[in-house]
């Protein structure tokens, strides 16, 4: 079934592939922005898979996702939500 769909979406026209990742990458990223400053959950996923989709594309998102996964390595989890 993977192989079915990478074949697929192989097959779609760069620029195509390229229109439909800048759109959807575009939109998670600009969600996940909006729920920064509106209430609600899942403001940092959706950024992150924002990147995710627009770096299966895009050398610039693969390398900022890479970045962030960098830093993401860095949190120390107690450190930060210590009491």
């Amino acid at each position: 079934m993977k192989a079915k769909i990478a074949k697929a979406w192989k097959a779609l026209p760069g620029p195509v592939r390229k229109t439909i990742v800048l759109v959807v990458g575009s939109t998670l990223i600009i969600l996940g922005s909006l729920l920064v400053v509106l209430p609600g959950p899942f403001t940092l996923p959706l950024i992150i898979l924002g990147l995710f989709v627009l770096g299966l594309e895009f050398a610039w998102a693969q390398r900022t996702l890479e970045q962030v996964k960098a830093q993401g390595s860095k949190l120390n989890p107690k450190k930060l939500f210590k009491k």
